[in-house]
């Protein structure tokens, strides 16, 4: 047996606390306490428009994270700058819209390649792994390859909307990329819309190494507390 890497994003912690703008609660605790719970990595969103995750949590989540830290973001110049100051262990760049609730569907590496690409190198001369959070489509896995990123991670959002009828081909468009993505020399990671009730069938997937889950860990934190709520999941992460 062998266990997937869980990473915890704590960006829903901050969202509380930027609904009444005050103190808490603290995404840093918030951070140490994943760890305690067993994540592997913490993960956070710091947006363009701070609308959650701010300067000053994401640069203290990097100084003090006892395991791997991994920071999303648009490709901005404004970013890489942040990002190359913090040096956190990873960074995956993502889609961003102002307008959204959440993250909305992956990267479109097949447009704007060489902007992706000199962040990317920008990035990794600074040490800094990097990931392309993408939808299960092979174009963009090879693209994503071929812009010299570390890692895919692929958006399960799809699979998790249709998980409660059957995931049907959902699961196998996941299920296919993760092959493609090894096939291209890349590391596969997971994540959106996974919760404790859907995600066994995503663990199974043998090439799938990593897996980022935020919204239901911290959901089920409200009841439990976020060590139990992490650790519960961690016991999930197993195959």
């Amino acid at each position: 047996m062998n266990r997937l890497r869980l990473g915890v994003n704590i960006d829903h912690v901050a969202t509380l606390r930027e609904a009444r703008k005050t103190t808490e609660p603290d995404p840093v605790t918030a951070a140490m306490l994943a760890e305690g719970g067993g994540a592997d990595q913490v993960t956070f969103h710091l947006r363009e428009d701070r609308r959650h995750i701010q300067n000053r949590d994401a640069r203290l989540i990097c100084e003090m994270a006892q395991t791997k830290v991994n920071l999303e973001m648009a490709a901005t110049p404004e970013m890489q700058e942040i990002a190359l100051a913090m040096s956190p262990d990873s960074v995956t760049l993502v889609p961003e819209n102002r307008e959204e609730v959440t993250t909305e569907g992956g990267l479109n590496l097949l447009r704007e390649g060489e902007r992706y690409a000199s962040t990317v190198k920008a990035l990794k001369d600074g040490g800094i792994r990097t990931a392309a959070f993408i939808g299960p489509d092979k174009a963009q896995i090879k693209a994503a390859a071929k812009l010299g990123f570390d890692a895919i991670e692929i958006h399960t959002g799809e699979y998790a909307n249709a998980s409660r009828r059957g995931p049907g081909d959902t699961l196998r468009a996941v299920q296919d990329a993760a092959t493609a993505g090894t096939r291209y020399g890349l590391h596969v990671h997971a994540g959106h819309g996974l919760t404790y009730h859907n995600v066994h069938p995503i663990v199974l997937i043998p090439e799938i190494e990593e897996l980022n889950i935020g919204h239901s860990i911290i959901s089920r934190a409200v009841f439990v507390g976020i060590e139990q709520a992490v650790s519960e999941m961690v016991a999930l992460m197993i195959r």
